[in-house]
C-alpha cells in the first residue's frame, strides 16, 4: 500500500503547513488572520518563520489555521 492511499479523503494530505501560512497570509494579511486567530506571533511582529515555530509546536493553534485554510478553499472554489 502506498502512502498516498492512507488518506485518499484528507484535503490536508500533501500541503505542507508553510504553504497553508502563506495561502492564508496572501488572502486575508496578517491583521486580519490575527483578528480571526487570536495568537500572538499573528498580531506581535508576524513572520512566515516565527509563525510556523510556534504552529508546529501548538497543536490547537495549528487545528485552528488548518480549519481556516479549509473554509477558504472551500469559499473558493
Amino acid at each position: 500500500m502506498s502512502i498516498h492511499n492512507l488518506q485518499p479523503n484528507n484535503p490536508l494530505h500533501g500541503v505542507k503547513l508553510s504553504e497553508i501560512l502563506q495561502y492564508l497570509v496572501a488572502i486575508y494579511g496578517w491583521e486580519e488572520l490575527g483578528s480571526r486567530i487570536k495568537i500572538n506571533c499573528f498580531n506581535s511582529n508576524p513572520s512566515i518563520k516565527s509563525s510556523l515555530k510556534f504552529l508546529r509546536r501548538t497543536p490547537w493553534a495549528r487545528d485552528k489555521v488548518e480549519h481556516l485554510y479549509l473554509n477558504s478553499i472551500q469559499k473558493n472554489d
